[in-house]
């Protein structure tokens, strides 16, 4: 518990740079003023194009900084985007937000008004006033993870992903969430946690949800439970949304090795159809272009030499001079390309030229001088 503790709290200090605003929202469907709490990326533009995940946080009194703290911790390494963060307090207001009916178990009076108030005043608020995606993220724990259930029963969701900490499902929620996931037909991620020390009551219904989960046939649904050993009810949270973070952005994240290995290699079309391929992808799933990264360049280039494909070699020379102009990242491919090539004296070129340019994360004047002795020699 102890460590959990000490992680929470260097992920909520790495979040100060960011920028972190906190107002007042004036709701017209609640009749009263709700606080907000907005992360946004660091060195946030609001100039530039860039489009961002928005992520819808209840329990934003407690669930904002951890979250707020793990979104800019793996956006800060690359492993997922940068992000919009949207808390929502609630501490004064939780049972009457997150009330339903309890004949036919949906919102109702206070309940329906903070539904609304989600969908046709804050998420429009936001997209007003800052870059956000059509990629949005809910999350909630105990009751506020039960509510954010209603949010898929609308024809079009307006979200593609659920995080639900240790729920307390409504009467009739499990059977009507497998029934809508079943006919689901938008790409929706739903990710749902409990502990080994959970509230009983809770447990028995959420593993029973899971088995009901577990057993879906649809390939438009990316679902993942997740059961924390030496956890419980409140520290279940913080195990719990780096998991489901990653489950997310899984196809965001730049190659490893597991991704080399099984998929890079063996793709029948190359390695940079396998490359292209990646990155429609991330559009398509997600909304948003990602611009491409060292560490995938460097991974396609491996995947070319080792199968000697020199035509994927080539095709990736012309991209990163494309995307990296200014950098020694262009440079170096496409002197590696016509070294592949056996055209070494196009090569010393490139990778003399590269002296020139700016170093990146891999590549530096030493590598490029090595390079160079090298042909020389």
């Amino acid at each position: 518990m102890q460590k959990l503790t000490l992680l929470l709290i260097f992920l909520v200090s790495i979040s100060i740079d960011a920028q972190v605003i906190y107002e007042p929202f004036s709701s017209s469907k609640l009749g009263e003023t709700r606080e907000l709490k907005i992360q946004l990326p660091r060195n946030y533009n609001s100039e530039e194009k860039t489009e961002y995940p928005l992520i819808i946080v209840l329990d934003g009194d407690y669930l904002f900084e951890p979250f707020a703290g793990n979104l800019d911790y793996q956006a800060y390494w690359g492993e997922m985007p940068k992000c919009i963060v949207v808390g929502i307090n609630q501490v004064a207001s939780r049972d009457k937000d997150l009330f339903y009916d309890k004949e036919i178990y949906f919102p109702a009076h206070e309940g329906a008004s903070f539904y609304e108030f989600i969908g046709m005043e804050l998420i429009p608020y936001i997209e007003s006033k800052y870059n956000v995606s059509k990629f949005r993220v809910i999350a909630g724990h105990d009751l506020s993870a039960n509510f954010i259930n209603y949010f898929l029963f609308k024809d079009d969701p307006l979200f593609r992903a659920f995080i639900l900490f240790s729920p307390d499902l409504a009467p009739e929620m499990a059977n009507r969430v497998q029934e809508r996931l079943t006919t689901m037909t938008t790409d929706t991620f739903y990710y749902l946690a409990s502990a080994e020390n959970d509230v009983t009551d809770l447990k028995e219904k959420i593993v029973n949800h899971n088995t009901q989960l577990a057993a879906l046939n649809n390939p438009k649904v990316h679902y993942r439970f997740d059961d924390f050993k030496d956890a419980d009810h409140y520290s279940l949270v913080g195990l719990g949304i780096p998991k489901a973070l990653n489950e997310i952005f899984a196809l965001y994240k730049p190659i490893n090795k597991q991704e080399y290995t099984d998929q890079v290699l063996t793709y029948q079309e190359g390695p940079f159809k396998y490359l292209e391929k990646k990155y429609d992808d991330i559009e398509f799933f997600y909304g948003f272009e990602k611009k491409l990264v060292e560490n995938d360049i460097k991974a396609i280039a491996a995947a070319a030499n080792k199968l000697d494909n020199l035509d994927a070699l080539k095709d990736l020379s012309k991209l990163a001079r494309q995307e990296y102009p200014e950098s020694m990242i262009s440079a170096y491919y496409t002197g590696m390309y016509y070294e592949k090539e056996n055209n070494m004296k196009k090569a010393l070129q490139y990778y003399q030229s590269g002296l020139l340019l700016k170093p990146s994360d891999f590549i530096d004047k030493d590598v490029l001088l090595d390079k160079i002795y090298s042909i020389k020699e």
